[in-house]
């Protein structure tokens, strides 16, 4: 009888042992995933997805464009910043952080409304409404070592036939070498968030440098990287048809930035389109409606307040690099630049 008794106390303890573990609580995995994405109809980007899986107490969603989202309901509303075909990915985890995962396909339209542009359609000087010029050298050439002397002189920067030119010159002007022009709505406009595009031809020559950019409203205050900077588009005319998109701020300047870049053909010969879709999750950089570089975007860095944009052609400088000895002049051409939000 004792022997008997003591078998099944055995088997009871094995059988009690083999159900624990984590204490006293079964852990089982996430099982049966369901996804279901809801987009919405109406050109918003927005989509409500519904994960919900058995045993799971988080879900995290890759959203497709390099946002990450977590969401312990399993409910998540999610506005895309721009029209696209997206491969969503969603996990379920457990306490223990075991998971299962699901991926889909969305398709999402975003309809977009223009906020601000120059056609550059009026021959003459660039609309004064819209523009400001940096006049001058700058400290320690625009902090780049740059070798030109920025003017707003017709020589340098005038519309006709529909676009703008900048244009730089090999004379000898205000103790510079080289003349320029730098165009920016500083004081005229600004804004936070949307979609930046250019249709521009880039200047020819080694030592060019020219520039598609913004600079946030608040470098008056808080002074440049702490104010942030994007780089719609940027390209050496010693490395042809190779085009920068990047990103400066405190830590990430200067040689340091956060950026990628794309190699396209005739970037001095025919007109491209350089665009950047920026929202309070993603910044990203496109060449002809290609993305080719994406960050992400958070509260952490200087980009979520109103930025002003700015046209130039640099000459040298640290980017630029050393100028031809035989170079004598060359433009920078642009058709358009348009915001939509």
């Amino acid at each position: 009888m004792m022997k008997k008794i003591s078998s099944l106390l055995l088997l009871f303890v094995f059988f009690f042992s083999c159900k624990k573990e984590k204490g006293s609580e079964v852990v089982v995995p996430p099982s049966d995933l369901d996804v279901k994405a809801d987009v919405s109809t109406d050109n918003s980007g927005n989509v409500l997805f519904i994960a919900t899986a058995k045993n799971a107490i988080n879900y995290e969603f890759d959203l497709g464009n390099g946002v990450f989202k977590l969401e312990p309901s399993g409910k998540l509303n999610y506005k895309y910043p721009s029209t696209g075909n997206y491969a969503v990915k969603v996990f379920a985890k457990n306490s223990t952080g075991q998971m299962t995962s699901k991926a889909l396909q969305i398709s999402v339209n975003v309809g977009l409304s223009l906020l601000w542009s120059d056609e550059f359609n009026v021959s003459g000087t660039p609309d004064p409404s819209k523009w400001n010029y940096d006049i001058g050298t700058g400290s320690g050439g625009w902090g780049n070592n740059e070798l030109q002397y920025y003017t707003s002189r017709q020589e340098n920067v005038f519309v006709s036939n529909g676009t703008l030119k900048i244009v730089a010159n090999k004379e000898s002007f205000g103790g510079s070498n080289y003349t320029s022009a730098r165009l920016l709505t500083r004081d005229k406009f600004s804004f936070k968030y949307g979609k930046i595009e250019a249709r521009a031809k880039l200047p020819a020559g080694v030592g060019t440098w020219p520039a598609i950019w913004m600079l946030g409203e608040n470098i008056g205050t808080v002074g440049w990287p702490a104010c942030g900077e994007i780089d719609i588009m940027e390209h050496k005319g010693s490395q042809l048809n190779k085009i920068y998109g990047t990103i400066h701020y405190p830590g990430f300047s200067g040689g340091n930035a956060v950026g990628g870049t794309t190699s396209i053909t005739n970037a001095t010969t025919e007109f491209h389109v350089y665009s950047v879709e920026w929202s309070e999750n993603t910044i990203r950089f496109l060449v002809d409606g290609i993305s080719f570089f994406t960050v992400a975007n958070s509260s952490s860095i200087p980009f979520n307040h109103n930025f002003f944009l700015l046209l130039n052609l640099a000459m040298g400088g640290n980017f630029g690099g050393a100028v031809d000895p035989l170079f004598s002049q060359a433009q920078m051409e642009i058709d358009y630049i348009r915001v939509y939000q």
